[in-house]
C-alpha cells in the first residue's frame, strides 16, 4: 500500500494533469465565449447600467442644486459641479456601449 507522501504525490499529479487538460478546449472556445461576453454585457449596460447612470446623474444634479448656495458660499461650486454631477454623466453618456471600469475603445485599460 503507498504511503502518505505517495498518495499526496498521486494527487497532486492528477490535479496537474486535469487542469492542463481541462484548460486546453477552454482556451480553444474563448474567442466565441468573448463575442458571447460582449453582447451580454451589451445587454446588461442597456438594461441596467445605462438606467441607474440616469438616476444617478439626476440625483447628482438635485444635490448639486441642494448644496450650490453653500458652495457659492465656499467658493467651490465648481468642485461640487465635478464631483456631483460629471462622473455619473461621463459614465452614463460617453462611456462606449457594454464597456465598463475605466476601459477604452480599444479594450485597454485607463490608467
Amino acid at each position: 500500500m503507498l504511503d502518505y507522501s505517495q498518495r499526496i504525490a498521486a494527487l497532486l499529479l492528477v490535479i496537474v494533469f486535469t487542469v492542463v487538460f481541462c484548460g486546453a478546449p477552454a482556451s480553444a472556445q474563448e474567442s466565441t465565449a468573448k463575442a458571447q461576453a460582449d453582447s451580454d454585457s451589451m445587454a446588461a449596460d442597456i438594461a441596467l447600467a445605462r438606467p441607474v447612470g440616469t438616476v444617478a446623474t439626476v440625483a447628482g444634479f438635485a444635490l448639486f442644486v441642494i448644496s450650490s448656495p453653500f458652495s457659492a458660499l465656499g467658493g467651490n461650486t465648481k468642485e461640487a459641479w465635478e464631483t456631483l454631477v460629471v462622473p455619473p454623466a461621463a459614465y452614463t453618456f460617453k462611456r462606449p456601449l457594454g464597456h465598463f471600469e475605466g476601459e477604452t475603445t480599444q479594450g485597454q485599460k485607463q490608467q
